[in-house]
């Protein structure tokens, strides 16, 4: 069990053949700002490569940054992962290209939340501190 004091730490992932990753990096950085410790994955990961590293570092969030269109066999993969492992308790949320209907069904099937283009950096922070301390109060 992780201690509820500690800093929230997110994991920033880029699942499959997307090479684009800058927006990615800009919310890394952005979530650094905010006092959460930030591990990115860096390009061209697969779905279990990301689990084991949320695993390892013993993350709060896990999120994937996607602009291939293979969010509907990536997210699904993860959502798995987690299962498996027991990881009930990390929030998975994402961001990318990804249609309206696409996001609605990637929430149904377990996804946190999905973020679209243009999202205020401040919203996506607002949600993880939001998520993060919900699910610890839970916890505890």
């Amino acid at each position: 069990m992780r201690p509820t004091h500690r800093p929230i730490r997110v994991l920033i992932g880029k699942v499959g053949l997307d090479g684009h990753d800058r927006g990615a990096r800009i919310i890394a950085t952005a979530l650094k700002d905010a006092g959460m410790e930030v591990i990115y994955t860096g390009l061209r990961q697969t779905p279990e490569t990301v689990v084991n590293i949320a695993l390892q570092e013993d993350v709060d969030v896990i999120g994937i940054s996607i602009l291939s269109g293979a969010h509907m066999t990536i997210f699904p993969r993860i959502l798995a992962l987690i299962k498996s492992h027991g990881m009930d308790d990390v929030i998975l949320m994402g961001g990318g290209i990804i249609p309206e209907k696409d996001a609605q069904d990637l929430e149904k099937m377990g996804v946190d939340k999905i973020f679209q283009p243009g999202t205020p950096v401040s919203e996506i922070i607002e949600f993880i501190q939001e998520a993060v301390r919900k699910r610890r109060q839970a916890i505890d």
